[in-house]
């Protein structure tokens, strides 16, 4: 009996990696229309190996880019950056298709849902609120909550307490195996791979219990163990 569900955020139930993309791109041209000579697409990448290098919740980002560039931070090129990275974040966070159709179906079944992300408690809930999913989850469990990453069996354990059921009565939905699958399944909980929001080509062997291209397929998945 499946009596509760845990997500991931990024990149399992909104398009993270495609909302960053935009945002820097964004970011990059308005620093341009600024007056900064670059190449934006060398730029691009720049950008992106630094947030691979310090993390994807790196909020100085653009400051480390103009430090490695000029030597010192123009505040012109800054605010024009974060102005217009900020103002397409918004426009560009968007959830996957079927997510909220799947979200609705599984609370109509009186299943528990939870959200379990390394991001950090303000940036997680932010993304929430933007998605108006605020009422959907019983529990968003963070970063901070935990003070550890993914796998680390920390996050999914307060999840599970939190929602007061068992492992084996869970499914945890996640993008990266290394931590969402790795993670949940060494404390006994079934595992979905979202193959969907594979944004870095990890698309190898999940290990996880099931693959799904689409996020309402965990729908189906539910009924069928629930012998509904």
């Amino acid at each position: 009996m499946v009596k509760a569900v845990i997500f991931d955020l990024d990149n399992t139930l909104l398009d993270f990696v495609a909302m960053k993309r935009r945002a820097v791109r964004a970011a990059l041209t308005a620093m341009v229309e600024a007056g900064l000579d670059i190449d934006i697409t060398q730029s691009f990448d720049r950008i992106f190996k630094l947030y691979e290098d310090h993390g994807w919740e790196n909020q100085q980002v653009f400051n480390d880019f103009l430090t490695e560039l000029l030597g010192y931070v123009d505040n012109k090129f800054l605010a024009a950056g974060i102005v217009a990275y900020r103002r397409n974040r918004e426009a560009s966070l968007l959830t996957y298709p079927n997510v909220n159709r799947t979200l609705v179906a599984l609370m109509k079944m009186g299943v528990k849902l939870a959200v379990v992300s390394d991001a950090p408690s303000r940036e997680a809930w932010l993304r929430i609120y933007y998605l108006n999913l605020h009422h959907i989850f019983d529990h968003v469990i963070t970063q901070d909550d935990t003070g550890t990453r993914k796998p680390s069996p920390k996050p999914f354990q307060m999840a599970l307490n939190r929602l007061e059921v068992k492992p084996e009565e869970t499914i945890m939905v996640g993008d990266w195996p290394e931590r969402d699958v790795v993670g949940a399944g060494n404390l006994g909980i079934r595992t979905i791979y979202a193959r969907y929001g594979d944004a870095f080509g990890r698309d190898t062997a999940s290990g996880a219990n099931w693959d799904v291209n689409d996020i309402y397929e965990l729908v189906n998945i539910v009924r069928d163990l629930n012998g509904n």
